[in-house]
C-alpha cells in the first residue's frame, strides 16, 4: 500500500514567508560553509512528525485532529529573535523564535500528540519548543565554523511584521528530492469546531 512521508503542522502567511528570505539572505552573506539552509518558502511551525504512513491510515489521523482542535478557539502567534540548538558554541539548527498565545499553541500540541499517541504514534521525547527552522549545519563542520556561525546568529535581530493568526492545522505530506523536500497539504482542520 502506499505510503506518505507526514506530518502535522501551522502554514505561514505569505507575508512571513517573504521576512523569512530577506533574513536568510542576510544570514547567508556571512558565507558559512558547511550550513544547509532551509528554504524559507517551505518553512512551517511542526507540531508532529509522523513519518511514513499508509494512506489508509489518513482518515483516522484527520479523525484523531478534529478531535484535539475540538474547544480550542484561535489564536495569535508573532515570529521574533533568532537563536540555536543545542547552544551558540556548538551549533546544530538555528531558528527564529514564536511569541505570542503560546500557552494555546502548547496545548493545541499536547492534544495534537495525545490524540495521535492514541493512534500508536509515538509520543516525542523532547519538549515542545515553539521555533521555525532556518538552517541545519552539516556533521563535519568544525567546532571552530560552528562557533563563528553561532556568533552572526547571536548578532542577528529580527522582528517580523507579520503575525500568525493560527485558525486551523494541516496535515502535511513531505516529498524528499535532490533539490529539497516538496510540501502539500493533503487535509485540514479547522480550530474551534464542536
Amino acid at each position: 500500500m502506499e505510503q506518505v512521508r507526514s506530518f502535522v503542522a501551522i502554514e505561514l502567511p505569505e507575508g512571513l514567508k517573504d521576512e523569512l528570505v530577506e533574513l536568510s539572505e542576510r544570514l547567508k552573506s556571512g558565507s558559512h560553509s558547511g550550513v544547509r539552509w532551509v528554504d524559507p518558502r517551505g518553512i512551517h511551525l511542526t507540531l508532529k512528525f509522523l513519518g511514513d504512513v499508509t494512506v489508509d491510515r489518513l482518515d483516522d489521523i484527520n479523525a484523531a485532529l478534529t478531535g484535539a482542535t475540538r474547544g480550542i478557539s484561535s489564536f495569535r502567534l508573532e515570529v521574533r529573535g533568532v537563536g540555536v540548538f543545542p547552544n551558540l558554541r556548538r551549533v546544530r539548527v538555528a531558528w527564529v523564535g514564536v511569541s505570542g498565545e503560546t500557552d494555546k499553541l502548547q496545548q493545541l500540541q499536547r492534544r495534537v500528540e495525545s490524540s495521535l499517541a492514541e493512534l500508536g504514534f509515538a509520543a516525542e521525547s523532547r519538549r515542545f519548543t515553539p521555533h521555525l527552522t532556518l538552517a541545519r549545519v552539516r556533521d563535519q563542520v568544525s567546532s571552530e565554523e560552528r562557533q563563528r556561525f553561532g556568533q552572526l546568529i547571536e548578532s542577528t535581530d529580527f522582528k517580523a511584521r507579520h503575525k500568525i493568526e493560527v485558525d486551523r492545522v494541516y496535515l502535511m505530506r513531505s516529498q524528499l528530492t535532490r533539490q529539497g523536500a516538496i510540501y502539500s497539504r493533503l487535509s485540514s482542520v479547522g480550530l474551534g469546531k464542536g
